[in-house]
């Protein structure tokens, strides 16, 4: 899919205004500090924002720096986990930490690439991170984000097949390059942002998990609504076509 500098630019601009106007106003975007983002990030997967919340406050009061999280007790770690559920992240978290801490003395890295070496962070991960944290122009791909550029670009096939889902990986790179050429940036808000390639992300992210839902998108609401295609060609409930799970086996064991 072609996608044109200035089309990009265009798309970019109207994203990151709209997102400077309706940023939630949530906790970790009061900070620019990496490890605190990272956190509210791991903590984000495969759970819902208001669920969240008391966590991270929870997690940075008692851990306010990587050296304390790569110091802590694992019983400690685990207990602030509790609920959460997917313990793998936070053990990979603590792992991480102690990376850091020996290796890199301290210093959270900085850019994608350095980011990304650190245990149990991926490509999504790493990338929201350096954007949200360091301005850089990492694209990122979640299920929000997924579903947002596959219905404005009108696209077909599974977003998670391969052929499909690197499509929406160069179009997000396109998309956030974009953004870092936007020269007019000056954030009306109490919140922290680290330049236009942060906000073109987090918008993304929050038009997909308050405008762009699943099941009935508020398209009145949509920045996007006069380009979106699948809002002009009535398939929104067909777009994103992610196939559907294999239906559920009942088996009984006795022991």
């Amino acid at each position: 899919m072609e996608l044109d500098g200035a089309r990009a630019h265009r798309i970019s601009k109207k994203i990151v205004d709209w997102f400077m106007a309706n940023a939630r106003d949530l906790p970790w975007r009061h900070t620019l500090d990496p490890y605190a983002i990272w956190i509210s990030e791991i903590m984000l997967q495969q759970t819902q924002v208001k669920t969240v919340v008391p966590y991270w406050n929870r997690w940075m009061k008692r851990l306010p720096t990587i050296e304390k999280l790569a110091h802590a007790r694992e019983t400690t770690v685990l207990k602030l986990w509790e609920g959460l559920g997917y313990y793998s992240r936070v053990r990979n978290a603590q792992r991480a930490a102690r990376r850091v801490d020996v290796d890199l003395g301290g210093s959270f890295p900085n850019t994608r690439e350095s980011i990304s070496k650190l245990p149990g962070i991926g490509p999504y991960t790493s990338g929201a991170i350096a954007s949200i944290a360091f301005n850089e122009p990492a694209p990122i791909v979640d299920g929000n984000v997924m579903r947002v550029l596959t219905r404005l670009f009108g696209m077909n096939g599974d977003p998670k097949e391969s052929e499909t889902n690197e499509k929406l990986w160069t179009i997000a790179k396109v998309l956030v390059d974009a953004a870092s050429s936007i020269r007019r940036f000056d954030p009306q808000s109490n919140l922290s942002f680290s330049g236009p390639c942060s906000a073109l992300n987090q918008g993304l992210m929050e038009l997909g998990a308050t405008i762009c839902k699943p099941k009935q998108p508020a398209c009145k609401l949509c920045p996007m609504r006069g380009n979106c295609i699948a809002q002009r060609d009535g398939l929104t409930d067909q777009i994103p076509d992610i196939a559907k799970r294999a239906a559920t086996t009942r088996r009984y064991f006795f022991a």
